[in-house]
Formats: C-alpha cells, sequence, structure tokens
C-alpha cells in the first residue's frame, strides 16, 4: 500500500496486511484508552480523547511496517528480551539530579555558588524511573491552573506559612491557591503590571518576552500572559523548596536557576524586558557583575524593572528595618552601574524603578567612565562560562517589532549574516516545512490544539519554528538548542518572540520532575548518537514528563526502532508512522504516551 496521494494508490485493491494494520492501530488506541486512568487524581484519560479523534482515514496511509524488511525491523536486536526499568525509591519523587540539596551543600557558598548546577557523575546516575506522588492528577487546564494546583502534585505547606502575609500561595482543601498577590504587589499583580505598563509598551505587543529573576512562585509571569508576553521565570532550589515546581505546575515557564558564577543559558540581546521584584540580588556588589550579565541578555531598547529595596530608601527605611546609610549606598551603586551601561531610568515612583537600555551603544554621552569590554568574539558560548566583569557590545537589531510580525518575518540576525549557514530563503522553507510538519502532528493527535497540552518542550528547537508553528494562548514552548547544535539558532527564537535555553542532553534539565505535557524530539538522537547514552537521554525525558504526557519523536528509522525498544521498558506505549510524504521517505514519526503510575504502584492496569 502506498501514501494517499502517491501514484499507484488504489483503495480497492487493499492486501489483507494493510487492512490488518489499519484494524491494529484503531485498536492500539482502544487499548490506551482501556488503560488509562480517570477522574481526580487518576489522570485525564488522554488515550480515550486520542481514540475518540483519531482520524483512522490518515492514519491507515501511515503504515510503518509493511515498507521494512525483518533486517530493518531487527537491526537493533529488538527479537531480544527488552530491559524494563523498575521504579526508584518514593523518596526520589521530587529528584533533580543537578540541583541536589544535599550534593549542593559540598560547593562554596560565596556568591551563590552552591546553587548553581552541580550534576551527579555518571556514575552515581539513576537508571529508574521517578514515581508521581500518590494521588497525582493532571494539572487543571490554563487559565484555571494559575490560581489552583492539585496539593497532591506538590505536597509542601512551607510557603502558604511562610508567605501567608505577602498572598503569594494558600491551602484550601485538597489544592493550593494562588490569588496573584506577591511581596511587592499587595494589591496584586494585575495592578502591578499595570503600573509597569504605563511606562513598557506592553498593551501594543512591542515587549513579548521577558526574563523574571527570583521568581518566587511565579505570580508575575502568570499575569503577563494577559498581555501576551511571555516571561523565562528563574529560581534557586532552596529553603523555599518548591517556587520553581510550582510555577511549573500552574502552566507558567520556570527554571531552577541563580545569577552566581555562571552566565546564563541565554543567548546576549534575548530578553525585551528583565525583572526583579524583591529578588534579594545584590544588584551593586562585585563592580555590578550582575547587573552587567543582565545587560548582556537584554535587547538594545529593553527595560530593566527593580522593584523593592532599596528603590527610594527615604520614604521606606523604616518599613524595610535596614539602615539609612547601607541603604543609600546600595542605590548609589546601582545608579552608578546605570550610567556605566547607559541606561537611561524612565521611571521611579514607590518602591518601582525603571531603565531602558540604549537602542545603539553610540547613543551614550553621558558616561563619564568608559566600561571594559568583554574579549570574547562569541557572547553566546556561554554554557559553564564563568561570568565576566565586562560589558557585551549589543549586536546590531534594527527597529523593533510586534510579536505577530516578528513571530514569521526573517529575524534580523539572518539578514545580517550572523547565524552561519541560515539565509532567508533557507529560513522561510523551514517555517513552510514545520507548519507541514506540525499539521501532520495534529492529524494524529488532535488534542494538540484543544489546550491538553499547556507547557511543550522542543528538545531540539533549531530555528523555533515548530512553537511558531504551534504558536496559541493556550500553550507554552521551551525550545531547548544544544550545546553540541549551532548556538546562534537560540538569538533567532528569541528575536521571533519565543523563549529558549541552551543545554546539555549528557546532563539533567534544571526542572523538577513531571513538569512538560508534551515533549517534541526532532533529529535529537541522531545528533547524540556519539555524543552519550541515549538510555540516560530518555530516562531523563521520562522524569521531566508528565503522567499521561506525550512524546513526538522524528527521526530516521533506524534510530527510532532503538528508542522505541528503551522506552518498551519505561511503561510507555508506543506507534511509529510514516513520514507525513509517504513510506519511502527514511525519516519517521515515533508517538507515545506515558502511562499513569505513582509511588508504591506497581502497576498501570485501570481500575
Amino acid at each position: 500500500m502506498v501514501t494517499k496521494g502517491n501514484p499507484g494508490d488504489n483503495r480497492n485493491n487493499r492486501s489483507p496486511l494493510s487492512i490488518f494494520i489499519v484494524v491494529g492501530l484503531c485498536g492500539f488506541f482502544y487499548i490506551l484508552g482501556l488503560w488509562q486512568r480517570s477522574g481526580f487524581g487518576k489522570g485525564d484519560s488522554i488515550a480515550v480523547e486520542i481514540t475518540k479523534h483519531t482520524d483512522c482515514s490518515v492514519l491507515s496511509d501511515l503504515n510503518y511496517e509493511t515498507h521494512h524488511d525483518d533486517d530493518v525491523e531487527t537491526s537493533d536486536g529488538s527479537d531480544t528480551q527488552v530491559k524494563e526499568f523498575k521504579p526508584c525509591d518514593d523518596h526520589y519523587i521530587d529528584y533533580t539530579p543537578c540541583h541536589d540539596q544535599m550534593r549542593a551543600m559540598k560547593f562554596p557558598r560565596e556568591n551563590m555558588a552552591y546553587r548553581e548546577r552541580h550534576c551527579f557523575p555518571d556514575e552515581e546516575k539513576l537508571h529508574c524511573l521517578i514515581p508521581a506522588p500518590r494521588g497525582y492528577s493532571t494539572p487543571f487546564p490554563w487559565p484555571m491552573s494559575r490560581d489552583y494546583v492539585p496539593y497532591a502534585n506538590a505536597p509542601y505547606k512551607s510557603l502558604t506559612v511562610e508567605k501567608a502575609v505577602q498572598n503569594w500561595i494558600q491551602y484550601e482543601g485538597n489544592v493550593f491557591r494562588f490569588p496573584g498577590g506577591g511581596t511587592q504587589f499587595p494589591k496584586g499583580a494585575d495592578a502591578y503590571i499595570e503600573e509597569l505598563a504605563s511606562v513598557i509598551p506592553m498593551d501594543n505587543g512591542m515587549v513579548r518576552n521577558a526574563l523574571d529573576t527570583g521568581c518566587g512562585v511565579a505570580s508575575f509571569g502568570a499575569y503577563l500572559f494577559k498581555k501576551n508576553v511571555v516571561a523565562m521565570s528563574i529560581a534557586p532550589r532552596d529553603s523555599h523548596e518548591a517556587q520553581v515546581q510550582f510555577a511549573l505546575e500552574r502552566g507558567v515557564p520556570a527554571i531552577i536557576g541563580v545569577l552566581g558564577t555562571i552566565m546564563l543559558p541565554f543567548p546576549s540581546g534575548a530578553f525585551d524586558m528583565a525583572h526583579c521584584s524583591r529578588c534579594l540580588i545584590q544588584w551593586g556588589s562585585n563592580d555590578g557583575i550582575y547587573m552587567k550579565e543582565v545587560d548582556r541578555v537584554l535587547r538594545p531598547g529593553g527595560y530593566w524593572v527593580l522593584s523593592g529595596p532599596p528603590i527610594n530608601w527615604k520614604r521606606n527605611f523604616r518599613a524595610w528595618q535596614r539602615p539609612e546609610d547601607e541603604l543609600e549606598e546600595e542605590q548609589r551603586q546601582i545608579e552608578d552601574i546605570a550610567k556605566l551601561l547607559c541606561w537611561e531610568k524612565k521611571y521611579e515612583k514607590g518602591e518601582i524603578a525603571i531603565w531602558k537600555k540604549k537602542l545603539q551603544s553610540g547613543d551614550c554621552t553621558e558616561r563619564e567612565i568608559q566600561p571594559t569590554t568583554c574579549e570574547n568574539t562569541n557572547s553566546d558560548d556561554v554554557w559553564y562560562k564563568k561570568m565576566e566583569n565586562c560589558v557585551t557590545p549589543s549586536k546590531p537589531g534594527g527597529p523593533w517589532k510586534t510579536f505577530l510580525e516578528r513571530l514569521n518575518a526573517v529575524p534580523s540576525r539572518i539578514t545580517s549574516g550572523s547565524v552561519p549557514g541560515v539565509s532567508v530563503e533557507a529560513f522561510e522553507e523551514d517555517n513552510r516545512l514545520w507548519k507541514k510538519h506540525v499539521n501532520a502532528y495534529k492529524r494524529i493527535n488532535k488534542l494538540l490544539s484543544s489546550g491538553r497540552y499547556r507547557n511543550i518542550m522542543d528538545m531540539n528547537a533549531g530555528l523555533g519554528s515548530f512553537a511558531a508553528a504551534l504558536e496559541s494562548p493556550k500553550l507554552w514552548v521551551m525550545n531547548v538548542v544544544p550545546t553540541i547544535a549551532e548556538k546562534a539558532n537560540l538569538g533567532v527564537i528569541f528575536v521571533r518572540g519565543l523563549i529558549g535555553i541552551y543545554h546539555d542532553w549528557c546532563e539533567a534539565f534544571s526542572t523538577y520532575p513531571r513538569t512538560y505535557d508534551l515533549i517534541h524530539a526532532n533529529g535529537l538522537f541522531s545528533l547524540y548518537k556519539n555524543g552519550c547514552n541515549a538510555e540516560d537521554i530518555l530516562l531523563e525525558m521520562d522524569r521531566i514528563l508528565r503522567p499521561e504526557g506525550a512524546v513526538i519523536f522524528r527521526d530516521q528509522a533506524d534510530v527510532l526502532l532503538k528508542v522505541k525498544k528503551i522506552v518498551k521498558g519505561m511503561r510507555w506505549n508506543t506507534k511509529m508512522v510514516d513520514h507525513e510524504d509517504g513510506p519511502m521517505v527514511s525519516e519517521k514519526m515515533l508517538f507515545a504516551v506515558k502511562q499513569y503510575w505513582v509511588a508504591g504502584d506497581n502497576t498501570t492496569s485501570s481500575e
């Protein structure tokens, strides 16, 4: 049988084998529906929904087995016994391999170095499946998830006591409620953001991506979505325990991270806005090295917001219960560094101050002292690189555009030749191709557009065209550019108004378990074929994927056969299908659903 639209298609003469495959594939999704659990605390029956909405007339032409001989099918040893991965001990429920609390204490506390990434060596890596806590349930759909998180998903009450007065989080029955309050916005995040929007052009779409340092439970980022602004929220794994976990459970982009001694995992000139609301970062210390790092990742013409101490210290020092001279010196240092960076102060009222970075570095005529310029010619090479006390020259940017213009327009970094090997034509073709790929995905899993998948990760994001094709207020995509891929691509992703991060998939990602609803891996295992163990990458995918979460792999057939064999022992259900252009294309797709199971549950069958 050949794919619909190809020459030689004859639907009146289907072989018995092709009919068997069609029936088997539809039966596969029916069986998926039977084992999925349903109801509060037991998942959301994703497989049942896929069964209801799957277009079997499409899937019937996407058969894989009929076009590959047995040698290909068994070339990876698939006829041998599948390795079964056992559940880890229950105390690993919130295991973060590169941000382990006990391991962190072995590192220096100076400049927050101990809160940075410190991954376990290979010989100490776990080779088991991280369990979900008992009673785990699929998060509420957005925007309800912004305000409510099931208690069982992150059963930590300490913040409800510690931050009770500040209205961060409240415990009500079997859910946490997030009223939208914060230390610096007692009237709520909406009122706070409206004050910022009176200075920063959020309402017209000019400001699209933001960096929120020391984000707490990310209420700032959660309410920015009303302005169609997506924030990358960052906080360390510290005494506040689950703040980043709460952020992701709410459906807000966040990573475990800190301004310490290592450069942030973002390209230069990435963000339209950076924000710190009483984030406890010593901005004026070490000759302003942290402000210089913010300057590096801030786009020319971008905004920096600082609210809380020491802003307007003369009026607030008594409420803060801190000495006047100490606060005065802090603000003086910040003002001096802002001038050195050629930031223009646009606003100061109450406890809020807003600066704007000059659009062109040549526009700066006010500073008396010239800062030290960074010598590194590749300002995007930041993975595990030490922060330097210097100013990164801004890349040519051009005039600002609204988000909808930026998303599909050819980025200035490409037209200026800053991205090696990517022409205007190549970008436009990539954009067209991913619209086609995503349409194919939606025909197979129609829940892609339903809002079922809020937190999405693209593990090998390229130019961000997968995320652009999916763009919807119902979801957001964490675009990951592997450190062994072309690093300049992440700058393109940010120019498009999307968000992303550098990461090496030989190590664990800076997040808690069960924080993504859908993971997309295009060519990832071919990319890492000689880099690290595929089993380790797949175990990390399992760690960060929610129960009943979905995965879409796109890669060469022989690579996917090996992946399929490994995940068969990880409590995943899988189905390989042909490329949308037909069975003769060597690239295939592998669709997977992670089964629902929790700590102490040795089975995944339906009750």
